[in-house]
């Protein structure tokens, strides 16, 4: 491995020391106050940074076609401002303020039966959300009450950033794992009954297996079906959701993937990771504006998209395979990939 040139380093340390000045100083404040500091720089973020808007924007707008533009430009301006929230006070307060004695009064527990009856239970399971509400909550959330996780996660280019967060994630409990020499780790949790936790809407590359998402084919990663396959353990996805725009959340679950629903599929893996993204589609339609629609989910093409080919009758057939595809959605699905939208420089 290369070392890092000098300029590297420095402009690494330079922004970590950037970022914790600004953490110690939004501390001196309440954070009510500090959320709402937060948004206003998303705000001018979103007015300043055309790009990533026109990104968020044309995201928004292919996923939400019946949408008016009104509702388009507003949703993505707030979007960015839920990031700046996220990354300039949930990350740097939640984990100081939210403990074992203080949880009820910053979390409402919804419709996570099927997660607690698991964990009560000492049942391993993979546990899925996406970059929607406040991802990093879920894992703290059940390190608190008892029941850690071990996330997936890929490291931050910046390394003192990195390792500064890193400590903050783990302090209650969660363990987090890199991507690189992570499968021995999730396999081991597994196979003594704990749980694994991925962040499941990252785009996995031209090798990945493209499945619905918001009307398009999106690229996800095999890993998540074939260990929940392997093991023969469940998939439950969940999200913590803002609510009344202050530190507050809803916890709950959109969906639980049970061995035997994927028992008798035709493919059992697009099956499982078809329905996954499915749940976090249903996340994120309950709260759209909480969502990074600035993220590059539908970078990576099928390969008959790359080669300016039509969708492959095998594909369209195991579309039509899933339990809960319409022909509408089919359509749309079968368009998008056929006449691909252009992207936004």
């Amino acid at each position: 491995m290369s070392k890092k040139r000098p300029s590297s380093r420095l402009t690494h340390l330079s922004q970590y020391l950037a970022l914790r000045g600004v953490a110690s100083f939004m501390q001196c404040f309440p954070a009510d106050q500090n959320l709402h500091t937060a948004g206003t720089v998303g705000a001018l973020y979103a007015r300043f940074s055309a790009r990533r808007r026109r990104r968020a924007e044309h995201n928004l707008r292919l996923s939400f076609p019946e949408w008016p533009e009104e509702r388009v430009h507003a949703v993505a301006e707030e979007s960015l401002q839920h990031m700046f929230r996220l990354f300039l006070v949930d990350a740097l307060v939640l984990h100081r303020i939210i403990t074992p004695a203080s949880w009820p009064r910053y979390i409402k527990l919804g419709s996570i039966g099927p997660i607690l009856d698991r964990l009560i239970r000492g049942e391993p399971m993979i546990l899925v959300t996406g970059h929607c509400g406040n991802w990093e909550l879920l894992g703290h959330f059940f390190a608190l009450i008892g029941y850690p996780v071990v996330a997936l996660a890929r490291p931050l280019d910046n390394p003192y950033i990195n390792d500064w967060l890193l400590t903050i994630r783990e302090a209650r409990g969660t363990t987090v794992v890199t991507k690189w020499g992570a499968t021995p780790i999730l396999q081991e949790t597994i196979e003594r009954g704990g749980r694994v936790g991925f962040i499941a809407d990252q785009n996995a590359g031209d090798q990945g297996l493209f499945v619905p998402f918001f009307g398009r084919l999106a690229s996800s990663y095999k890993s998540i079906g074939l260990l929940a396959m392997r093991y023969d353990v469940p998939i439950v996805a969940g999200h913590a959701r803002r609510i009344n725009g202050r530190l507050e959340y809803t916890i709950d679950c959109t969906d639980c993937i049970e061995p035997a629903d994927w028992a008798d599929q035709p493919d059992p893996l697009f099956y499982i990771t078809a329905r996954f993204n499915r749940a976090m589609e249903t996340m994120i339609r309950a709260a759209p504006e909480q969502y990074l629609w600035l993220h590059r989910r539908w970078k990576s093409r099928p390969k008959h998209e790359r080669k300016g080919e039509p969708i492959p009758e095998k594909l369209v057939e195991k579309l039509q395979a899933l339990p809960w595809m319409t022909e509408a959605e089919l359509e749309r699905i079968v368009e998008h990939s056929n006449h691909p939208p252009p992207v936004p420089k």
